[in-house]
């Protein structure tokens, strides 16, 4: 291992930063999750990914308001930190690296799955074990590698939506002997109505569409190694409801328009089990491509962003120093290294519950998600009241519709809780989510708050000192 520092690389570009922006929105949450969603909710779907992606997106505002104005590698660890307090930063930045392990959990369970397209005799936990390391190596190498890496598997998803958006429509238009065209669009209604499976379905699906955009939140890290954040990190919020319409609602109701929405499965990608079923086998075969490298790309992000966090934390005082080690190459390796041994866990999931594992994974991350958001809204709220008029004035990427707009978020967020609560399947979650806080409030008693009351007398002995020697004078 080559010589540390403490100071990271502004390596990404703006070109990185966009990239990754965009390929936040496209991950496992789409292309696996999205059949689990479809099959809650029918149809109806589409609407909660429409209101879900709305909330993101002023969550994303509120973030880049505060990144654009002091971009730290701590990010929204850091804006908690100084905003709601010591113990609000240290909750926030861990549940943001909690957060990141279970997505990451997910998306290499993901992988698995894709695998078992042609391979389906291989144990999945192989796959999960080689993927792992694999990913792993790559986030050792400089931060410049890592925003290449994620410019490249982007692309290819984004190209691979596209030309599958352009072919669906052509289908729905033209038929090509897949497509019955006098139906039109009516699989949207059909079958059971747009809402086909209930109200209740409807709100039940978004557990799994909240998970989908989780990650999002990765812009606000990118912030502390952005060559030029000001100008960047809007850009890349700005195209965020785009992004939502055209790479979810729009590709997901190609999808159901093709086929039933009952005939979709959650065994697989939704996407390769449309072309597979309608007989595109080279399709099929090619989507297969795209969605193990949408899987990739994620698993990359993650370890990027929980080591980044993890980073930020060791620098506030709320993880072991060694984790704000900084090799040579500008990257903080030890907790890429940590990051690694615990999607080892993957593995061992994979091979103990293979058939249960995805929703379990998904609606844990879910709730560390929603958590997360909350949290940078309310920094946000807090952080605006502490400015003045004249400095509010010169804010330069503010938040819309303040502070309505904060509200709405939170409240829905607050519901999203309500409903992982509610629903049977996503139970386990709120009892994972409540244990975990549970242990980060005796974690900060134990060992970050003697380290607050250590450092506080050391300021009052120093007070008391200057005190002694301007009286002695």
């Amino acid at each position: 291992m080559k010589a540390s520092t403490d100071v990271l690389t502004r390596g990404l570009t703006a070109r990185h930063i966009r990239f990754i922006a965009l390929g936040s929105a496209i991950g496992t949450g789409l292309f696996y999750g999205s059949a689990a969603a479809i099959q809650q909710a029918g149809p109806s779907v589409l609407l909660a990914y429409l209101i879900g992606g709305l909330v993101i997106y002023i969550v994303l505002r509120a973030l880049g308001e505060m990144s654009v104005s002091n971009p730290v590698s701590g990010s929204f660890g850091e804006y908690a930190h100084r905003y709601l307090g010591p113990f609000a930063g240290f909750v926030t930045g861990w549940t943001y690296t909690f957060e990141m392990i279970i997505v990451a959990l997910a998306d290499v369970t993901a992988f698995g799955v894709y695998m078992g397209f042609w391979f389906p005799e291989v144990p999945r936990w192989i796959w999960v074990l080689a993927i792992v390391f694999f990913i792993g190596a790559i986030n050792l190498l400089s931060v410049k590698v890592f925003g290449e890496v994620e410019f490249w598997f982007t692309l290819i998803k984004v190209t691979a939506i596209v030309a599958m958006i352009v072919g669906g429509i052509a289908i729905i238009i033209f038929g090509f002997g897949i497509h019955d065209t006098s139906q039109g669009v009516s699989n949207l209604w059909s079958g059971g109505g747009f809402f086909a499976t209930g109200f209740g379905g409807f709100i039940g699906c978004f557990a799994i569409v909240m998970f989908a955009f989780g990650g999002a939140e990765i812009i606000g890290v990118t912030a502390g190694e952005a060559e030029n954040p000001e100008t960047t990190i809007p850009r890349a919020i700005n195209t965020v409801p785009v992004r939502i319409i055209l790479f979810y609602v729009l590709t997901l109701a190609v999808i159901m328009v093709i086929n039933p929405w009952q005939s979709i499965g959650s065994s697989g990608s939704p996407f390769v089990q449309i072309f597979q079923g309608l007989g595109i086998a080279p399709a099929a075969t090619v989507l297969n491509v795209v969605v193990i490298t949408a899987a990739l790309s994620a698993i990359n992000s993650d370890i990027f962003g929980a080591g980044r966090m993890m980073f930020g934390l060791a620098q506030a005082g709320h993880a072991p120093k060694v984790m704000g080690q900084v090799s040579r190459n500008g990257v903080p390796w030890m907790t890429v290294v940590i990051m690694t041994v615990a999607l080892l866990l993957g593995v061992v999931l994979n091979y103990l519950i293979p058939d249960d594992v995805f929703l379990v994974i998904a609606s844990i991350a879910t709730f560390a998600t929603v958590f997360v958001w909350l949290m940078i809204l309310l920094s946000q709220l807090r952080s605006r009241r502490e400015l003045t008029a004249d400095e509010t004035a010169d804010l330069k990427f503010k938040v819309p519709f303040w502070p309505y707009a904060q509200f709405f978020a939170i409240g829905f967020l607050v519901f999203v809780i309500g409903v992982l609560a509610f629903m049977e399947d996503t139970r386990i979650a709120l009892v994972v989510g409540v244990i975990w806080l549970v242990l980060l409030g005796a974690a900060y008693r134990l060992w970050v708050t003697p380290k607050l009351g250590n450092a506080a007398a050391g300021d009052k002995t120093v007070d008391d000192q200057a005190t002694v020697v301007a009286e002695v004078k």
